[in-house]
């Protein structure tokens, strides 16, 4: 359970899936994984994770996993080795943990299902201390995304007069920042009210290309991004106004292409951390040590865990933030399921042989920001 003097800096309402992975029909590799790690919620703790080497840091990052009857040990294992804030619930007799199905197509095109039933998180399975959190990630479409911010937000208040030490009645708990990941199925023009009505609640939302143009009716090609269609298309957000003083982002994912940032000062394409020549295919024959992608499966949603612990400790850099989330992405993706973590003979945590903080920093320079 979390701690009551551990002050969380990331939630994520997403969900832990154990994750059955069917390659592409061009890979090279034909076998299906199953009995992996993941889920939207797994894979953005694990996100904001990577960059959190420091036991207190750890321990900073709150999520809940609801475990049934099937739930592997070996994976509590691995989550127990994180040291997160890691809610550990257990589902009713003969309930199955959340399993899901992952098919992919050529640019990293995703298809999912559900194998099992799924049981959604609300902003009532909060315990006090993930309550309070600094930052929120949502995986969902904008109905549930309104409905949970504007409870969490009530919750919050109700907590604070609780416990509030202040005589001055009118004090607000600090608002948290808000992360939307809106859920593929509900990227399509029907949505675009709704998904404009929860712009003003939140400080961020990160489609996909694919999921920005769906919006708009748009395809891109399956070659390539069109980035000045997703210039423009991101450019029709921040005109509707993100965040309560309109000065929220749109950070569009973009697979090896890297990512467009935009908000009422900035407008930058920054690269993936693995080039488009390591990932020219979903389920490639690379190793690890070559940098390469394997499996693209989580890369997003670890992105945004990433990005939104970047923004809380940097201040609300949005660039800086997403170099984070491009750092926790390259670990996500570098193999099925999670990427490993070890301890050096310097004792400096290591995931997948490298120090993070590291490779943050060699990309930084790549990036060159000056």
């Amino acid at each position: 359970m979390a701690e009551e003097n551990t002050q969380i800096e990331f939630c994520t309402l997403g969900m832990l899936i154990i994750d059955e992975i069917h390659p592409s029909p061009n890979s090279p590799d034909q076998t299906i994984q199953k009995d992996i790690l993941g889920g939207a919620g797994t894979y953005s703790a694990l996100g904001a994770r990577l960059l959190s080497s420091k036991a207190q840091e750890a321990k900073s990052i709150g999520w809940i996993i609801d475990v049934g009857s099937d739930f592997p040990e070996k994976i509590r294992s691995t989550i127990e080795s994180w040291g997160t804030t890691a809610v550990f619930r257990k589902r009713p007799e003969g309930e199955l943990t959340t399993r899901g199905w992952n098919g992919y197509s050529g640019n990293e095109v995703r298809a999912f299902k559900y194998l099992t039933e799924k049981k959604r998180l609300t902003a009532r399975d909060l315990s006090p201390a993930l309550l309070n959190a600094k930052s929120f990630h949502f995986i969902c479409g904008g109905a549930r995304c309104l409905t949970e911010v504007m409870q969490i937000l009530d919750l919050r208040r109700e907590e604070n007069e609780k416990n509030k030490q202040s005589s001055d009645p009118n004090i607000p708990s600090p608002r948290p920042l808000i992360v939307w990941e809106p859920v593929p199925d509900l990227c399509v023009p029907l949505a675009l009210p709704e998904t404009c009505r929860v712009l003003c609640m939140i400080d961020v939302i990160s489609p996909n290309h694919a999921e920005l143009g769906a919006f708009f009716e748009y395809t891109h090609p399956e070659t390539h991004v069109d980035r000045e269609t997703v210039e423009a298309h991101a450019q029709q957000f921040i005109a509707w106004g993100i965040g309560r003083d309109k000065k929220g982002a749109i950070v569009v994912r973009c697979g090896a292409e890297g990512c467009y940032v935009q908000n009422s000062e900035v407008k930058r394409w920054l690269p993936a951390y693995h080039t488009s020549e390591d990932s020219s295919h979903a389920n490639d024959d690379a190793t690890n040590s070559s940098g390469k992608v394997v499996d693209p499966t989580g890369g997003g949603n670890g992105f945004l865990g990433g990005l939104a612990v970047g923004m809380v400790r940097s201040g609300g850099d949005i660039v800086e933030a997403a170099l984070w989330g491009s750092i926790a992405a390259s670990y996500c993706i570098e193999q099925v399921g999670m990427p490993e973590l070890t301890a050096g003979a310097d004792n400096a945590e290591r995931w997948n042989g490298t120090v993070v903080r590291e490779r943050l920093e060699e990309f930084r320079k790549r990036v060159d920001l000056g």
